[in-house]
């Protein structure tokens, strides 16, 4: 049977792979191994974004929590990296988030952070899925009083707007700002946060119906913003994701500017006063060439990991960096929260805008993209990661590095969280790296299928 976990928690077709009778078994695993140490009642805090199947995972989930005696703490839909912060504020053991990210609609998927608002280690993901798969040996399911129960709140999204705009407290009087909220968890929050600090906002896609959460909105469909914020003559555009975790912005020219160009726009300027932890970033191999071209101009460490926020964000724990991220728009302020943050990552891309006065496009330019393809190949679930056992894939990515020594790269990696292999190609031809990548990418999805 392959990992339960994959690199950002358990994802499926909601009631198909991710069903309610897995959400509950996780709920009592992932509540015995994560409390297993507490002398007293746990609790374990659960959020969602608004996809139509968070309800029922959430309330299977619960019910799994409860059934091991645990209390569950329910604040509704909310941002990701909202239960990250508010677990650790509440002081629970600790926290899940029913979400499926970027994804569409039918998907979702389930994440657990810990007492501190991180990620779980693989080693207790792997812990939760042995009991599973066993068959829950040695859990104990009380009766009676000893039965767990749930609380419901819904002041938390208030706290965590609270949080960011104290975290950076940044003046956008004066400033035009069209965001993006993907009909997902930054519906509310996002748009409230930048309203109380005095933006004029234009909301779109913040009416989620429970169905329409990414559809052809938020940071994976950025046409709609860049089209609207030449329109409004808006200073800015920023886009959320589904569980509001990454951000990605438009400049006012309507010119994308992605999770790179942020950390790098955010970066120098957090190095310039002395605020950047050993002038360092953590990014991943997917990071643009022209980002590391940046870090070597500027003076700034760039520490490379593998693709995955929870990798950056190991690595800048190891380290003791402030600031990391992936190009994705994953971009972690470890000084203010323990995960992605779009709104934190927001505020701060609009601090720097603000305190030096510059437009976006003119900030962007601190580093060149190098121009870059990617295309994905679907590939059955099961046998993504072994993409390299098949000779004539290996000799086509061998070729192709060859091809590209010193004036590029070839990355190839499978996803995360679906069922594909992602070809990344960087040259200065756009042509002609999109047709080698396209042309790789059809040879794996032929072969693997």
């Amino acid at each position: 049977m392959a990992r339960l976990f994959g690199t950002d928690g358990v994802r499926g077709v909601a009631n198909e792979e991710l069903t309610p009778l897995l959400a509950m078994q996780l709920g009592q695993a992932g509540a015995t191994v994560l409390t297993k140490e507490n002398e007293h009642r746990p609790t374990i805090m659960v959020g969602c974004d608004t996809r139509i199947s968070g309800d029922m995972l959430a309330n299977a989930m619960m019910a799994g929590i409860c059934s091991v005696g645990a209390n569950a703490v329910y604040v509704g839909v909310i941002p990701t990296p909202a239960v990250a912060y508010l677990t650790q504020k509440y002081k629970v053991e600790a926290g899940v988030v029913i979400s499926a990210s970027h994804n569409p609609v039918e998907f979702n998927g389930i994440k657990f952070f810990d007492g501190n608002g991180y990620k779980l280690p693989d080693s207790m993901e792997d812990e939760i899925e042995a009991l599973i798969k066993n068959g829950m040996p040695g859990v104990e399911f009380p009766t009676g009083s000893r039965v767990g129960k749930i609380k419901y709140r819904t002041d938390a999204r208030e706290e965590y707007i609270n949080h960011a705009i104290q975290a950076v407290p940044v003046d956008l009087s004066g400033m035009k700002i069209v965001v993006d909220c993907a009909e997902g968890a930054s519906f509310y929050t996002s748009v409230e946060a930048l309203r109380e600090l005095g933006a004029n906002v234009v909301p779109i896609h913040n009416m989620p119906d429970g169905t329409n959460i990414n559809s052809n909105c938020g940071s994976t469909h950025m046409g709609e913003l860049q089209a609207r914020v030449v329109y409004e003559k808006a200073d800015v555009g920023l886009a959320f994701d589904g569980d509001a975790d990454r951000l990605l912005a438009v400049d006012e020219n309507g010119v994308m500017v992605d999770g790179d160009q942020i950390m790098a726009i955010v970066g120098t300027h957090m190095k310039d006063q002395g605020k950047l932890k050993k002038d360092t970033i953590v990014a991943t191999v997917m990071s643009n060439l022209g980002f590391f071209k940046m870090g070597e101009r500027e003076q700034l460490h760039i520490e490379q990991t593998k693709v995955g926020d929870r990798y950056v964000l190991e690595r800048m724990r190891e380290i003791g960096a402030s600031l990391g991220g992936e190009q994705s728009g994953h971009i972690i302020f470890l000084d203010e929260n323990t995960t992605g943050d779009g709104l934190l990552s927001a505020l701060h891309l609009l601090e720097v805008m603000v305190d030096t006065k510059k437009p976006l496009s003119e900030l962007a330019q601190v580093m060149t993209v190098m121009p870059q393809a990617l295309v994905n190949a679907k590939v059955p679930n099961h046998r993504k990661e072994r993409y390299m056992e098949y000779p004539e894939i290996a000799g086509a990515i061998a070729e192709l590095d060859r091809k590209f020594a010193g004036e590029g790269r070839v990355l190839i990696r499978p996803s995360g969280t679906e069922p594909k292999v992602r070809v990344m190609i960087e040259g200065k031809d756009q042509h002609m790296i999109e047709e080698e990548a396209r042309k790789l990418a059809d040879l794996i999805q032929n072969i693997m299928f």
